[in-house]
């Protein structure tokens, strides 16, 4: 068996096919072939952006973003050591507020990534408004790399009911903001329909590939500490242990499935900091000595696309 997504498998029902995953028991590689698991390091490359978007703008709160260009230049120092190539979500904020710090990303190779222009997420602005910040995004990422980007992420991991067809609009390859599955990519849905008292009502499924993503997966809410009036985020965990957990995600997707992708989510304002950088870097050994394969997620998305939802593609690459 093999893991491509067909319509009409006659191992699903025509619900099951609108799942994020198909219900059937299936193997993702043949007879023969070797077990292939993916890793993507991605970076939200926020600086301030995301405080501004919040209203948080006391010069404090404002520096702790602009830590974030120190917090890059280590990342990408250590990336080029191990020879890794991620995958970078970069503002157009960023890239017009630190515009040499976004032009170091290039040299090795790295993909930028669309992560909005201002960091509102999009279930807060209308669709005008968020097509708008789109547009406005991506022409800032074509002047820094010649080319608009093919992957996106919103902040806060928050859609709207347009986001899927704006993204389809303007040529978007996949989408990194859902959490419908883990190790194995999806068709976006849109249309889904909700109403309290209810069954779900699932949409259709979309031609954008979903990477999904978890908040369990996220530097953020491990190790930032946030006070505001109202809440407390504590953050602050060991990064080590943090870390172990990590690695415990990459070794149960090797446990459970033939081919899959694990993504991981970093700030470099917040991954940064020196104890951090240390577990990272010992994770990215473990993760070497396991058999990780470190891809972009572009890069990732295309291999998905062949290998799970090309009609007539071999089902490993």
């Amino acid at each position: 068996m093999d893991c491509r997504v067909k319509p009409g498998n006659d191992e699903m029902g025509q619900d099951d096919q609108n799942y994020a995953m198909p219900l059937a028991c299936v193997s993702t590689s043949r007879e023969g072939k070797v077990p292939r698991h993916i890793v993507c390091l991605s970076f939200d490359f926020d600086t301030q952006s995301g405080f501004i978007a919040r209203g948080m703008t006391s010069p404090t709160m404002l520096s702790r973003g602009e830590f974030g260009l120190i917090g890059a230049q280590r990342i990408l120092a250590l990336l080029k050591s191990h020879g890794i190539r991620a995958t970078w979500f970069v503002p157009g904020f960023t890239i017009e507020s630190h515009p040499r710090a976004c032009e170091a990303l290039l040299p090795d190779g790295h993909e930028v990534a669309h992560h909005s222009w201002a960091h509102i997420p999009p279930a807060q602005q209308t669709r005008a408004e968020e097509e708008a910040d789109l547009l406005r995004a991506n022409d800032a990422i074509a002047r820094l790399t010649g080319h608009k980007a093919r992957g996106y992420r919103s902040p806060s991991w928050d859609l709207s009911e347009s986001t899927i067809d704006l993204l389809l609009a303007h040529g978007f390859l996949y989408d990194s903001s859902l959490m419908g599955a883990d190790y194995w990519p999806y068709r976006a849905r849109r249309g889904d329909h909700v109403e309290l008292g209810k069954p779900y009502g699932y949409g259709e499924q979309s031609e954008l590939i979903e990477m999904p993503i978890s908040w369990s997966l996220d530097d953020y809410p491990h190790f930032e500490f946030v006070r505001t009036p109202t809440t407390v985020l504590p953050g602050l965990q060991s990064a080590r242990t943090v870390m172990e957990n990590w690695l415990d995600e990459f070794r149960y997707m090797q446990q459970t499935v033939d081919w899959g992708v694990l993504t991981y989510t970093m700030h470099p304002y917040v991954i940064g900091r020196g104890y951090r950088m240390l577990a990272l870097e010992g994770l990215l050994k473990d993760l070497a000595a396991a058999g990780a394969v470190f891809m972009t997620m572009e890069d990732a998305a295309r291999e998905a696309q062949a290998l799970m939802f090309a009609p007539d593609a071999d089902s490993t690459p």
